[in-house]
């Protein structure tokens, strides 16, 4: 009775988001109704870069940036193609396995890259990825080398009915990034996201107060690995293949530039940045050549006049909405000179 009398007064004292959350869900569940199939698939390639990007901003809320995140996604997306395709594991127990694989292999890359910080952690953790991506090109078996590996089934719900048609994958995608981003955003809110938020802050406070940063931050890399290797499940599984090539540094780069238009201060940020950059590529598909260059300017623009993202750009805006809606009303106030002004005592 208590955590329903909680529920309820959380929804009363937050209608107004609660209202637009809803809002926001019901049009994703008309959304693959009004568009073409092709365009599903970006919708269904917009919801696992969503939990990549989120799963992303977990590690930098301790003040490190990974470059080993994309090759985590393909961690998870070999396990899924490993236990699915050769050894006959079902889909639904291969996702979390799969996102446990990825999570466990950013354990062992953890602990040496426990001894850098800053500009070494970055490179270090591109160097580890890198080599991780290395043993899939070099080792046939059981990785299949460059042509990689193309036995990945499709998703059945139970025998009932599979998920090869787009729609019906769309609709699981939604379901495992709704799923993967709730448990994120609990926590981002949780005590364990505040610590995290203090060793971004001020690591030397934090550790005067006795956390354990290396901890904590081993902690933040191997979570944020594994929801990067859930969202790798659900790219081996819509494609049907694993191939290295797709989790290159080029992909990695294409992360970097959504998490920093978007902005990492809020747990919407990196979300609006993919989303953002998304819908502009497909309206700037006829331009397909340019669009890195329209891309690197759009960064370069970001970081000089919103370096917090395009999530600060209300924040910003507000100041100066506020002076002009109150120059608006003191013009409003003053007398035109043909208003009639009453006598006291008429």
């Amino acid at each position: 009775m208590t955590r329903f009398r909680r529920a309820v007064i959380f929804v009363v004292a937050h209608r107004r988001r609660v209202g637009w959350l809803a809002a926001l869900g019901l049009f994703l569940v008309i959304l693959p109704f009004l568009v073409r199939d092709y365009q599903v698939d970006v919708l269904i390639m917009l919801l696992i870069n969503i939990i990549i990007v989120v799963s992303f901003r977990l590690i930098t809320t301790t003040g490190r940036w990974s470059l080993a995140h994309i090759p985590m996604v393909g961690c998870g997306a070999y396990a899924t193609a490993l236990l699915t395709g050769g050894l006959g594991f079902p889909f639904w127990l291969s996702l979390p396995l799969s996102g446990l694989a990825a999570g466990a292999a950013a354990l062992l890359m953890s602990y040496p890259l426990a001894r850098t910080k800053g500009f070494a952690f970055f490179v270090a953790s591109f160097a580890a990825g890198d080599a991780l991506r290395l043993c899939w090109t070099r080792f046939k078996v059981p990785f299949g080398g460059h042509k990689g590996l193309t036995n990945v089934p499709v998703p059945s719900f139970f025998g009932a009915g599979d998920f090869a048609q787009a729609i019906p994958y769309y609709f699981l995608a939604l379901a495992v990034t709704v799923l993967c981003l709730l448990v994120m955003w609990r926590l981002d809110r949780s005590r364990l996201g505040r610590t995290w938020k203090i060793l971004d802050m001020n690591e030397d406070l934090a550790k005067s107060l006795g956390i354990n940063a290396t901890f904590y931050k081993i902690l933040a890399f191997v979570l944020g690995s594994a929801f990067a290797g859930v969202a790798g499940v659900l790219l081996a599984h819509r494609l049907w293949a694993v191939v290295p090539a797709q989790f290159g540094f080029g992909a990695t780069l294409y992360l970097l530039v959504w998490v920093v238009f978007g902005g990492t201060r809020t747990f919407q940020g990196p979300i609006i940045g993919v989303a953002a950059l998304t819908l502009l590529r497909e309206i700037l598909k006829p331009l397909f050549e340019w669009v890195p260059l329209i891309f690197g300017t759009i960064i370069i623009l970001t970081l000089i006049f919103l370096p917090e993202g395009l999530e600060s750009l209300p924040r910003r805006l507000r100041p100066w909405l506020s002076k002009e809606r109150l120059s608006l009303l003191e013009t409003e106030s003053e007398p035109t000179g043909y208003e009639t002004v009453r006598q006291p005592g008429r």
